[in-house]
């Protein structure tokens, strides 16, 4: 007899339910959200488990390393997918969720989801760290402003290592009370800043050893964050039979609606890794509006910039970037600017000129 587990997972709780070949629930319960105890729930038919079915959740990778660590065939499956399956169902609840799942496994109607090494895990949680705080220093440096604004007192266009010193001067003649608010959050503004500074030098200590961040940037427009980000969202690049499909993998390509006659395009899909999305488009607008070197790839996105607008542009750009940057790191080779590269140099965005 082969059996099929579906795990609805919560924090605290598990409710498991485990359903034979013809469906046939043969056992619900629940239990604390630990590896251990669900494997000992799971014992009684561990020989006969074909598939342990967990849905994509902050605690899912947990769950399949250690259960797959204890002999479990456990497989995470995309949310959207689950949820799609699981609104059919007359009432929502945890037990009858855990129920849809174990169909789900049972039937084999899903996709499941890659999870990432240790490694790369450590390396997204580095990396979503240091965004948190470069958002929240921005956060605060606006407020500062703000605040200050409120009293006439404007701090002007000002970099980042003189901006506490330039608060300080505009308090100067300023009502004591004042000058102790705005010197709280200055410190804590400094406090943003020492931390963030030091996670972005492990960043940079990370991508100096790491041999294919290094190649990955030897494309135009591709720094640090971006070889990082890209390195830690694929994980392993040989999972993708094809390098055309990292950039749909990512939700860089367009929507599809096909019903009948009616068959319709829209934005890009905007799945997968948002972190790694964001750090190609990053790289691609660098590479149109920031880099001096003309190659192949930016007189292309440049050309199609003229055609449509400098988004679309900026995004067809961070899709191809995506494709480039898999099949290097395949291969093992360095960017090559390509041929085109010195006959295009007098391509620019010129407006046209007037008759």
């Amino acid at each position: 007899m082969k059996y099929f587990v579906g795990l609805d997972v919560s924090l605290d709780e598990t409710h498991i339910c485990i359903v034979d070949d013809d469906g046939k629930i043969i056992k619900q319960t629940k239990a604390v959200t630990d590896p251990k105890i669900i494997a000992e729930a799971l014992a009684p038919y561990a020989g006969d488990v074909r598939r342990v079915g967990i849905e994509a959740s902050s605690l899912g990778a947990w769950l399949h390393d250690e259960l797959t660590d204890r002999g479990l065939p456990a497989v995470v499956i995309e949310a959207q997918h689950a949820r799609a399956a699981m609104d059919a169902q007359r009432n929502k609840t945890d037990k009858n969720d855990a129920l849809g799942l174990a169909q789900i496994m049972r039937t084999g109607w899903f996709r499941a989801v890659h999870v990432k090494s240790p490694g790369s895990q450590r390396l997204r949680m580095l990396l979503a760290n240091r965004k948190l705080l470069k958002r929240k220093l921005v956060d605060m440096e606006n407020h500062i402003r703000g605040t200050l604004r409120a009293f006439g007192l404007r701090m002007g266009k000002v970099s980042r290592g003189n901006f506490e010193a330039r608060a300080y001067e505009l308090l100067e003649d300023n009502d004591k009370g004042l000058e102790a608010f705005i010197s709280t959050m200055l410190s804590v503004r400094r406090n943003l800043i020492d931390g963030y500074n030091t996670l972005h030098k492990f960043v940079l200590a990370i991508v100096k050893k790491d041999p294919v961040c290094r190649r990955l940037m030897t494309v135009p427009g591709v720094g640090p964050v971006t070889a990082l980000s890209f390195r830690a969202g694929i994980d392993n690049p040989h999972r993708f039979s094809h390098s055309r499909t990292v950039g749909a993998y990512f939700g860089l390509t367009s929507r599809r609606w096909q019903s009948g006659t009616i068959d319709r395009e829209g934005r890009i899909t905007k799945q997968g890794d948002r972190e790694v999305r964001e750090a190609l488009c990053e790289a691609a607008a660098s590479l149109l509006l920031r880099t001096r070197k003309w190659i192949s790839l930016k007189a292309w996105g440049l050309r199609l910039a003229k055609r449509t607008t400098m988004m679309n542009a900026i995004v067809a750009v961070a899709r191809k970037l995506a494709v480039i940057l898999h099949r290097m790191w395949v291969d093992g080779t360095d960017f090559s600017v390509g041929k085109g590269a010195d006959v295009i140099e007098k391509v620019r965005l010129a407006k046209p000129q007037a008759a």
